[in-house]
């Protein structure tokens, strides 16, 4: 099984951005790619946020983009290390609390959420980082130690971007630190195309159609990709297998530091009744009063299991029979629980009504996020109240990873997978934790750049020996999936790509120009 995972989440604040702003720009420029994840003052309207017309939903989401805030900006910067193992990372994870200095719309669905999930309204409006959303206004926001000043330095990295269902999360990255947004969804993702030259990546479209997983939020995909990778490298077999390492913060720096640690995946005994709505999509209308479990461990467990009882008796069949498979064997659903529909999103009325999960954002998720993902997307099945962990979204999905404020100190720094492994809980204060603990966008930033590193890893390996194959990985990470971002409930993602019926909108125009003229 997997090893418990302390990842250290530097706390960026109005008092201490000065003081990591150098920190935080060697970060970026470092990195080989950098995650990203947000949560959100709220996302409107949900049935429009999920209308089957997807210049409708740009519309719905930019309207929100334009009334809302960010309230919290998570970054997660790995970098691939030389002369280490293959696919060994050093990763850096910020978690930056942002307050809007205009006037903007807070929905109670969404602070209630936030709240359960252990975020500091507080904290944020004592000292946040104040930014103003659309067009520079007047040029007081385009220079100095801002975090208009710092997306620019992300611009100016080139590096690929990753998001977990992260429609909702660029769309409001857009609006809150860039420009006024376009009225056309062809002109933003022109845009879009030309700001981030190295791709776009949405894990939650590798979960859905590259992985495959069972489900897709943002917590189970990580924690079943960090259960397999653990079993690969205890199992010294060849691979796939990624290696996290992080810095070791020690003086006066420690202090700024928030450690989450993800648990071991391991049996729970005395559990056996499991939200189905929760399994499937990462979020649940009742939240934490609801009477079944949402332990995503359980939940991985319980779907292995299934999986495997299910193959046994395609086998018995198949030895009965003397048959070959059928198709329905052969079915991508195969191996799903009774009601988790793999690739299907939350019922659209439903995931209008139930704000709860994350921008999948959250993906995080955990509110339903735009499919409300849990991450950022919060409407992913979470609800991007967006937060992901629930994938901000979906229906999605931030979900828990419980808090744990020791780390190892040994080494310059600490390995994943050989981070230490804390006393077991009881149920109930493991329940407490992840219940209050797991939403945050510096977390998700982490979880949505750990999946892309393992499915990057994995589809690596599966291509080992095609002619060609690699060195095209090499230059593009996941050559299939780069810029394609998902839609909930559709069977084709949304190509970010400038088509030649398309322009890029004036504002963006302008804009480079001033990022790559150095006057930003």
């Amino acid at each position: 099984m997997s090893s418990s995972t302390i990842v250290p989440v530097i706390d960026v604040q109005s008092n201490n951005f000065k003081e990591l702003w150098p920190a935080l720009v060697v970060a970026i420029q470092t990195s080989s790619f950098i995650a990203l994840d947000t949560e959100l003052s709220g996302l409107g309207n949900r049935k429009a946020l999920l209308a089957e017309s997807i210049e409708d939903r740009y519309k719905a989401i930019c309207h929100a983009a334009r009334s809302r805030s960010i309230i919290s900006l998570g970054l997660g910067c790995y970098k691939k290390l030389d002369h280490k193992p293959p696919d060994s990372y050093l990763v850096q994870v910020y978690n930056l609390t942002l307050l809007c200095s205009e006037e903007y719309i807070i929905e109670p669905q969404s602070v209630q959420f936030l709240v359960q999930h252990g975020f500091d309204f507080n904290k944020q409006y004592s000292s946040g980082i104040p930014y103003c959303k659309g067009n520079n206004k007047g040029g007081a926001d385009d220079r100095g130690v801002n975090i208009r000043a710092l997306f620019t330095e992300l611009l100016r990295a080139r590096k690929p971007l990753v998001l977990h269902n992260g429609l909702i999360d660029m769309v409001f990255l857009y609006q809150s630190f860039y420009a006024h947004l376009p009225e056309r969804l062809a002109t933003f993702t022109a845009d879009l195309s030309e700001m981030f030259p190295a791709g776009i990546y949405d894990t939650k479209y590798v979960t859905e159609f590259e992985l495959r997983l069972t489900a897709s939020y943002l917590e189970y995909a990580y924690k079943k990709c960090k259960l397999e990778n653990s079993r690969s490298v205890t199992s010294a077999s060849p691979g796939p297998h990624i290696h996290v390492e992080f810095c070791q913060y020690a003086g006066h720096l420690s202090t700024y530091i928030d450690y989450r640690e993800c648990p071991a995946v391991a049996f729970l005994e005395g559990q056996t009744d499991i939200c189905q709505r929760f399994s499937a999509f990462g979020w649940c209308p009742n939240g934490n009063k609801c009477p079944l479990s949402h332990d995503t461990d359980l939940i991985i467990l319980q779907d292995e299991k299934c999986k495997e009882e299910k193959r046994k008796k395609r086998k018995r069949k198949r030895e009965k029979k003397g048959g070959s498979d059928t198709a329905e064997d052969c079915s991508a659903v195969d191996g799903a629980p009774q009601k988790k529909m793999p690739n299907v999103e939350v019922d659209k009325e439903e995931a209008a009504d139930d704000q709860q999960e994350a921008h999948e954002k959250s993906g995080s998720e955990g509110v339903p996020q735009m499919e409300t993902d849990g991450n950022h997307h919060q409407i992913d099945a979470g609800q991007k109240m967006k937060s992901d962990n629930g994938e901000n979204g979906e229906s999605e999905e931030k979900t828990d990873a419980t808090d744990s404020a020791t780390t190892s100190k040994s080494g310059e720094r600490s390995s994943e997978e050989g981070a230490g492994v804390h006393p077991a809980e009881s149920n109930a204060q493991a329940k407490k934790k992840a219940d209050a603990g797991s939403h945050r966008a510096g977390f998700d930033a982490y979880m949505t750049g750990y999946i892309f590193a393992y499915s990057c890893a994995l589809i690596k390996k599966e291509e080992a020996g095609v002619e060609g194959v690699e060195e095209e990985s090499k230059e593009s990470w996941l050559p299939t999936c780069i810029n394609k971002v998902y839609l909930s409930g559709k069977a084709a993602p949304l190509n970010v790509v400038k088509s030649t019926f398309s322009k890029s909108s004036k504002a963006h125009i302008q804009k480079m120009e001033m990022v790559w003229a150095g006057k930003m």
